[in-house]
């Protein structure tokens, strides 16, 4: 092999790197270099073999901004401009140099390499200069011998390489190699020529390396806590100063309020959308007519039918331009058209919780496009998929703007597959709390504006006292319990006994078909019908616990139920109902639509002729068992529940309080009509009841006595008994006190109940709660009281709550949605103000306001800051802060190994103050940055989840498999292929609805003809449709990966 090439490519074996490393070591005493572009992050390649060389100069061509090139030009007037043009020259290349060392690599190699040539330029060793006249596209390497050790005059290198370590190894270049002396001449003469002019930055380049780049050895650890502050909280921090100069009228001056409007701003600019989730009671009506109003343009609100007043006159106070529709209109909205509309809000948000609803699928046309408010103190019920199916409003499944976290529907449903039903209760509580753990940091923190008023009252106290305004203390729960006398416990045993041996076989006809038919309709009928079942059979037991009253109302529901199904036998002809979604209604706490829809649905007809004989029987038998409840609790004339309650209020220091008002929950509207009777004997007129059915005259007199908002206010009520109705959005805190006769399906309803009551502007300083919960007997039965505790705490976890609903023994914590898990690990037992990403948020915001020194030196600081300082309990290991896009994570390292760590552990490990000494970087420091690196990168692996496809499953395959089959027709136009190209990029990114779905490829399975099949799909996805979805795209986070700072402990 020839060793000794002309040319050198960076082939193998023929590297430029490879060639100086010779050369340079053999007798040189001179080396020029006049290159374009000159890295010094690649001079650690090369110093060792400058080591015998007693000069070098570098000349750089390229690195020169347009304004200094443009001043030399047109430079005419002598020294001052020059003056200037110099500058600019040597500021230029700084930048430059800056630029460089950001996105250099992180390594020994290259900082021994810098701090070698920084060496050489102190010693005058080396020069480097920048040419300022014009760019200079050149690559020459003059190489001159020592004459008195080497016959040879030297060589000179030039081709395509510039001075960085792409240029001498990793691209692919063609430099060639001269060694006559005429050669090397005529390019020195050309450099000493270029030389002359060069503006000399061997002096800028140093002290932009010390600092103004990653190699600054002079920041002190607490200048990187708050560098650490500034970065993270960077968007976040002028929020305050983002407020409103002119509130409407009637609007308080509130400044978390206020953030709160700001921070959602934000989140709907990067994500179209966002949850505002504060907690019951701090004012979210308000909070969104101001987010509207800052947003502009026009809105739709959406809310339930109660609700609706409120918010026309809330968005008619705050100057905003907005239609209000109830939740039942959907259908209308999208029929009048949505085009006019640039934001959807929702108010009780939670509703729309299940995808695979008719609802859900006419908001998700209405919201396609819109910047999507979701209004919600509780948009998590039992499962990931609440928050799922509610965030798909404004994200698509499989290409979401949540950073490192494109396809939702892959994480939610790992989520939900770990909720196995063959856990413990302990291993399923675990899996409750892991999941929302997940659901919080990887995605609420960035789409969801949530505080609690512990938060509120905490950080924003002086505001708070400024404005007047307070919330009051909610006390523990108090339980009442009722005992059943002998006569009761024996007829409360036998309606157990004889509900077990119910088969409730009118709400599941299609079990008793003598051949079952295998289409999917008629299956998903059997699983729906078998879940009615179930809920006949509990929903028995809880009546009876709501009340006596609605228990027995309940069972002659049934009885008659039986009567005309058997008449609808007998006479030949039996219908089964339509797919009943039995866990939505509950969850709503519809229980009384959910009966009427099992009664109204009709869908597939049948005779009796196909039913087995013993269906007849079965009718009969549960109908006696029916009738045998029913004479039995006929004989009961006493209720030892509203007998303990009429007790209790008599009898307790607080409900026999003339001065309080207090309301009285209950799911049960037989329920709610048999307390108002019971109790107007007492109370008279003090007593009123709301309900669905109630007219407007009985609502307005509830607002009138309850609501401190009211124009016209009264005190002739003292006792509210309401169902749910009132349970949402509306203001009733001149009370101060909930009572919950019964306790709801969805346990989380109780946080809307009391947030009736515990609401900013209260004048009461104290709230209180009264829990009637199931006795011990039929706690055994249906175990309601571990249900509803085990739900709301689940609630907890993943949200946050700030106060104990149902029992004192209830676990919860203050997670706030500023901030991530309440991390302890590193935190001291005194730094309880620390769990909050407020309190550091109010942190530099005080340093910004008080320090403003501190805080401009801090934001200058350059990227990849470090420091180092002596702490026991952490040392030996470095903390890095990483950011892609809008992704912020950190990670600690030891010798050992990498691990996560969420913000509040992070910043409490970087806590520190003014008088902290800095210490010298541990020798190990790059190698616990690799380490901290590569769990990063591995970290954020989940990015590559959209291009696998490997979540688009079932009817999503079916429907592009079909449209594949349609685009091979001939006779489409152009406008169809656009269509069905629109829709099936919507599919792959998982945009269009789940239910949209679904119904094409069951109404299309069986059809052959292209035209047809076309027809039918633009029907359930109308051009507007995709339109409207096309315009989620360009919302993308950044893809740039960063290390922001890191910090040792020795």
């Amino acid at each position: 092999m020839n060793t000794d090439l002309k040319f050198f490519t960076n082939e193998p074996e023929a590297t430029l790197l490879q060639r100086f490393q010779k050369t340079l070591k053999n007798n040189t005493q001179f080396f020029d270099v006049l290159v374009g572009y000159f890295r010094s992050s690649g001079f650690f390649r090369l110093y060792k073999s400058l080591e015998g060389v007693e000069k070098v100069r570098i000349l750089v061509g390229l690195n020169v901004d347009k304004v200094t090139h443009q001043m030399v030009q047109t430079s005419k007037e002598g020294k001052d401009t020059l003056f200037v043009s110099t500058k600019n020259a040597q500021d230029g290349f700084a930048d430059k140099v800056e630029k460089e060392m950001e996105e250099s690599e992180d390594s020994f190699n290259v900082e021994e390499g810098i701090k070698k040539f920084i060496e050489y330029i102190k010693s005058g060793k080396l020069e480097i200069k920048v040419y300022p006249d014009h760019p200079i596209h050149a690559k020459v390497y003059i190489i001159r011998k020592d004459q008195e050790k080497s016959e040879h005059f030297g060589q000179v290198i030039t081709g395509s390489s510039n001075f960085s370590g792409a240029g001498f190894v990793e691209n692919l270049e063609f430099n060639v190699e001269l060694k006559d002396a005429v050669d090397v001449k005529f390019a020195l003469q050309k450099f000493e020529e270029l030389w002359k002019k060069g503006v000399d930055v061997s002096g800028k380049y140093v002290d932009t390396i010390i600092n103004r780049t990653w190699l600054n050895d002079e920041i002190t650890p607490y200048e990187l806590y708050i560098k650490f502050l500034y970065e993270y909280f960077r968007e976040k921090i002028n929020y305050d100063l983002d407020m409103f100069a002119d509130l409407p009228k009637g609007f308080m001056d509130l400044e978390y309020q206020q953030e709160a409007v700001a921070d959602a701003y934000l989140k709907i600019k990067e994500h179209g959308g966002v949850f505002l989730s504060d907690v019951v009671g701090l004012g979210k009506t308000y909070i969104a007519s101001l987010l509207a109003k800052k947003l502009g343009g026009r809105s739709l609100i959406i809310c339930p039918p109660v609700l609706r007043e409120y918010w026309e006159e809330t968005m008619r106070q705050a100057g905003v331009v907005a239609k209000v529709e109830s939740h039942g209109k959907l259908d209308r909205v999208l029929i009048d058209g949505v085009e006019n509309y640039d934001h959807v809000f929702v108010d009780e948000a939670h509703r729309f919780r299940n995808e695979i609803t008719q609802g859900f699928e006419t908001l998700h046309q209405i919201c396609a496009g819109k910047n999507v408010i979701l209004v919600s103190a509780t948009p998590l019920n039992n499962r990931p998929k609440d928050i799922a199916s509610q965030l798909y409003l404004f994200q698509n499944k499989l290409n979401s703007t949540i950073p490192n976290l494109k396809n939702l529907k892959k994480f939610f449903g790992h989520l939900e597959k770990r909720l196995d039903s063959k856990l413990s209760k302990k291993e399923y509580l675990q899996v409750v709390k892991e999941n929302s753990v997940e659901i919080r940091e990887r995605v609420l923190k960035y789409i969801m504006v949530r505080r609690t008023r512990t938060e509120v009252e905490r950080f924003y106290k002086e505001d708070l006292k400024n404005q007047g305004v307070k919330f009051p203390t909610l006390k523990n729960p108090t339980k009442l319990f009722y005992q059943f006398d002998d006569e009761l416990n024996q007829i409360f045993d036998k309606t157990l006994q004889i509900n077990k041996k119910i088969n409730y076989a009118r709400y599941a006809p299609a079990k008793y078909l003598k051949d079952i038919p295998s289409s999917e309709d008629l299956q998903i009928q059997l699983v729906s019908q078998e879940n009615i079942r179930g809920f006949m059979r509990s929903l028995l037991v809880k009546r009876l616990e709501s009340s006596f009253y609605a228990f027995k109302q309940t069972l002659g529901r049934f009885i008659k139920s039986y009567d005309d199904f058997i008449k609808m036998f007998d006479k030949g002809t039996v219908y089964i109902s339509k797919k009943v979604d039995v866990y939505d209604f509950l969850e709503r706490g519809f229980e009384d639509e959910l009966m009427n829809l099992v009664e109204e649905g009709k869908a597939i007809k049948y005779t009796s002729k196909d039913f087995v004989p013993e269906f007849r029987s079965v009718l009969e038998r549960d109908r006696e068992f029916l009738q045998e409840l029913f004479d039995a609790w006929e004989k009961i004339n006493h209720d030892p529940k509203i007998e303990k309650f009429i007790e209790t209020l008599k009898s307790d220091e607080i409900l026999n309080d003339k001065k309080l008002k207090m309301i009285v929950f209950t799911e049960s509207e037989e329920t709610g009509t048999y307390l108002e009777k019971n109790l107007k004997e007492l109370y008279k007129d003090a007593v009123l009841f709301v309900s669905g059915k109630s007219d407007s005259g009985d609502i307005r007199k509830a607002k009138e006595n309850y609501d401190p908002a009211s124009p016209v206010k009264k005190d002739d009520v003292r006792i509210l008994v309401a169902t749910d109705i009132l349970a949402e959005g509306v203001n009733l805190h001149r009370a101060n006190i909930i009572i919950n006769y019964d306790i709801p399906w969805n346990a989380t309803r109780i946080l809307q109940r009391v947030g009736r009551v515990n609401r900013v502007g209260t004048k009461h300083d104290v709230a209180y709660i009264y829990n009637f919960f199931p006795t011990e007997r039929a706690e055994s039965e249906i175990k309601l009281e571990k249900l509803a505790v085990a739900k709301i705490q689940a609630f907890h976890d993943t949200l946050g709550e700030d106060a104990r609903y149902l029992t004192q023994d209830e676990e919860f914590k203050s997670h706030e949605l500023f901030s991530r898990i309440n991390s302890k690990e590193f935190l001291d037992e005194e730094d309880k103000d620390t769990s909050s990403e407020l309190y550091y948020l109010k942190l530099i915001r005080d340093i910004r306001d008080n320090k403003p020194a501190i805080f401009e030196k801090v934001k200058r600081l350059p990227k990849k800051a470090r420091s180092s300082r002596k702490e026991t309990k952490t040392a030996g290991q470095t903390i890095t802060f990483f950011r892609k896009g809008h992704l912020k994570k950190f990670f600690i390292a030891d010798p050992k190994e990498a691990r996560e760590l969420d913000f509040l552990t992070a910043a409490g490990l970087l806590k520190t103050d003014e008088k902290t000494p800095k210490a010298d970087l541990p020798k190990n420091y790059h190698d616990l940055l690799a380490l901290n690196r590569d769990s990063f990168e591995k970290s954020i692996e989940d990015e590559k989840d959209i291009e696998t496809g490997k979540s688009i499953t079932g009817n999503e395959r079916t429907l592009l498999k079909t449209i594949k089959v349609i685009g091979a027709f001939s006779g489409l136009t152009e406008d169809d292929e656009w269509y069905l190209a629109q829709l099936q990029k919507a599919i792959e990114e998982g945009s269009v609805s789940k239910k949209s779905v679904s119904k094409i490829v069951k109404e299309t399975k069986g059809m052959n003809q292209p035209l047809k099949i076309l027809h039918l799909i633009r029907s359930h996805v109308p051009e507007k449709y995709l339109e409207n979805l096309a315009k989620r795209e360009g919302r993308q986070t950044g893809n740039k990966k960063e290390i922001v700072l890191s910090e040792s402990f020795i």
